[in-house]
Formats: structure tokens, C-alpha cells, sequence
């Protein structure tokens, strides 16, 4: 018989609420070399994010990748952290303050925001059942990646129905699928790239460069290539960017297999002799800055391009916790909860008391 949980904190005629669940990628507790391993290990061991057969993969990363890659990326994560910790976790803590703080003000009746990593901490499971303690009988799941791809959302709904399959009580149900085209989000965006224009010299380019996936992934079906291809198209018309004062690229590919292209870094190390010495570098894809965009973009490729003849280099900083993005979330959790009860203007917060002497009139002993 299977054991049923997360229910052991409900009582008949409690207040509900609506719950939204943030959710990230994941960062490791600190910057060691043990502790990056068992992020890797974790992460590395996803069959969406590494798909290869378990008896071929896990030879190669348990007898070559993890007896080795932790120590040079606890090297690279000790050179972005912060007195506070992760910058992943620091600002990804921001942006769950600032949309319980706006969604209060947005929603008629009560609301919890959660945050959980896919891997690492908070988990999933404890973001649920954070959300359940509250009360939360309708949840949103948003996934904080603007473009959709199995690699990504796909492994967090996965994570999310292993949790529910287990309780007696699911809640209602929803889920962020993807948002790259959203209204508010590309002029998030473009606001982020217009200030950085204001406070600096405008660059002869302005370059897109988006986490890579496999090849592979997009000739099985995979729509991320064309959701990157259409954010990117929509900033550069938001923008109102010429053909040549734009690019789109991909990094941190890994491993020897084909990836999506054209890379990040080796575009990098072309465009000086192309005529383009100036260049602002945005990572759309990227919700809050971590390693990929404060290390590998910032530092790691920036050295690339100036090698390569180039004068000038600016990355222009994650949405993070800015207005415009908190905003930009705001609308899209609006948009995704309409119907439930406490989004309506109609919902009072008395109906609590209602609902206690209705459980009690039918027997409620709780």
C-alpha cells in the first residue's frame, strides 16, 4: 500500500490561500570542492539534463567527471561569491520578497510565494510543503526559465508530480510552461539594456548569448533554439537594432558532442576582426546572475574578445530583482492564476469565518 503524505498539517476549515512556487536551476551550499560534487553528482544525474543511458553515462561520470570537476568549479563559484552566499540564492531570496510584497497588493485574497532549486536547496518537496503548512489548495508552479526546454522546466515538472504523487490531498495545479515572448518581459529587458546605454557609451553590438543545450535535443523536438531565436528578435524590434547591431549566440556547451549554435566564446573571438571593438553582452535567459553570467560571461569571455582586438567590453547585468522584472513575474503569475478565488476583487477576507462554521456544521471535530 502506498504511504500517502503531505496532509498531516491540514485542519477542517483552515484559511486557504493561493501558493506560487518559485523555482530555479540551484547552486551548491558553498564554494568546496565536497560541496560541488554533490551538486554535480545530483544535477549531472538528471536523464533530461544528460541524456545518455545510465550504464554508459554513469562509468564516465562518476569514474571521470566528478573525481575531477568539482575541484575546478569550487575554484570558479569562490571567485562570484558573496558575504551573503550564492549570488543565485541571494538574489533569487530578492525576487521572492518583492513578489510576495506585489502580488499582496495585486491578489483580493491571501498569497504565499515559495522559492526551491531543481537541485540543491530548498528543495521542491520542501517548497510544497512549505506551500501546504500555509494552506495553499491552488498552486502555481514558475519555473524561472523564460525559454522552455526538457532540460530545464521539463525536469522541474517532473520534480514537482514526485512530490504530489505521495499526498492524499493534491492541490489544483498549474504550471508556467514558458514566457520568452511575454509583453512584460521583453520590455523588461529592453529597459535593462536601455539604462545600461544611458550610464555607458553604447557598444558597435549588442550580443544575446543564451545557455546552450545539445543539438541533439532540438532535432528530437526540443523547442528552446526557437524560443531563444524569437526573444531575441523581439529585443533587438523592441530595441529597434539594425541587422548588424545585434547577434545571438550560445555557451557553456559541454562535453564533445555538438551543441546549439553559434557558440558564445568563438564568436567572442571573431568579431574584432569583423569591425565590432565595442560590445554589450546580455543573457536573456537568465533570470539572476550566477556563475555562467558573473564568471564564464563577464570574465572568462570578456577576456576572449579583448584578446582577440576588441576595445571595449560591458555585460550587462540579470533582470535579478529589478522593478521592471518583478513587474514583468507579477503580470505573469496574474495572468496564470485567473479564476482561482483569491485573485477576484469579490473575495473577502470574513469568507474564512464562513468556511470554519460550515466544516463544523458538518462535523468537523478539528
Amino acid at each position: 500500500m502506498p504511504r500517502f503524505q503531505g496532509d498531516k498539517s491540514y485542519i477542517h476549515g483552515s484559511p486557504e490561500c493561493t501558493g506560487i512556487l518559485l523555482v530555479n536551476l540551484g547552486t551548491p551550499d558553498e564554494p568546496t570542492k565536497s560541496a560541488l560534487r554533490r551538486y554535480l553528482a545530483e544535477f549531472l544525474s538528471d536523464p533530461r539534463v544528460v541524456e545518455i543511458p545510465k550504464l554508459i553515462w554513469y562509468p564516465i561520470l562518476y569514474g571521470a567527471i566528478l573525481p575531477r570537476r568539482p575541484a575546478k568549479s569550487a575554484a570558479l563559484y569562490q571567485s562570484v561569491w558573496t558575504k551573503q552566499g550564492s549570488p543565485l540564492m541571494l538574489h533569487s531570496l530578492n525576487q521572492q520578497k518583492a513578489l510576495q510584497k506585489e502580488m499582496q497588493i495585486r491578489f483580493a485574497g491571501p498569497v504565499k510565494i515559495e522559492l526551491a532549486m531543481r537541485y540543491g536547496k530548498p528543495t521542491i518537496r520542501q517548497g510544497l510543503e512549505r506551500l501546504n503548512r500555509q494552506g495553499a489548495k491552488r498552486i502555481l508552479i514558475l519555473p524561472l526559465y523564460p525559454q522552455y526546454s526538457a532540460t530545464t522546466t521539463a525536469t522541474t515538472y517532473d520534480k514537482v508530480y514526485d512530490v504530489l504523487k505521495k499526498w492524499r490531498w493534491v492541490p489544483e495545479l498549474r504550471f508556467v510552461g514558458q514566457y520568452h515572448d511575454n509583453n512584460s518581459y521583453i520590455e523588461a529587458l529592453a529597459r535593462s539594456v536601455e539604462a545600461h546605454w544611458k550610464k555607458h557609451e553604447r557598444g558597435d553590438c549588442l550580443l544575446m548569448s543564451f545557455h546552450g543545450i545539445p543539438k541533439r535535443n532540438l532535432q528530437l523536438g526540443d523547442p528552446y533554439y526557437c524560443q531563444c531565436q524569437k526573444t531575441g528578435r523581439l529585443l533587438a524590434n523592441r530595441l529597434r537594432l539594425k541587422a548588424n547591431e545585434w547577434k545571438l549566440t550560445f555557451q557553456s556547451r559541454f562535453g564533445r558532442a555538438e551543441w546549439l549554435q553559434p557558440y558564445t566564446d568563438k564568436t567572442l573571438q571573431e568579431l574584432p576582426s569583423q569591425g565590432i571593438k565595442k560590445l554589450d553582452v546580455i543573457c536573456p535567459g537568465f533570470p539572476a546572475d550566477c556563475l555562467e553570467t558573473l564568471e564564464e560571461i563577464a570574465v572568462e569571455n570578456r577576456d576572449y574578445f579583448l584578446k582577440a582586438g576588441g576595445k571595449s567590453y560591458r555585460y550587462i547585468p540579470a533582470l535579478n530583482d529589478n522593478k521592471d522584472h518583478i513587474q514583468a513575474l507579477a503580470d505573469i503569475i496574474q495572468q496564470h492564476t485567473q479564476g482561482w478565488r483569491e485573485t477576484s476583487r469579490d473575495y473577502q477576507a470574513a469568507n474564512t469565518g464562513l468556511i470554519q462554521k460550515r466544516a463544523k456544521a458538518k462535523g468537523a471535530t478539528q
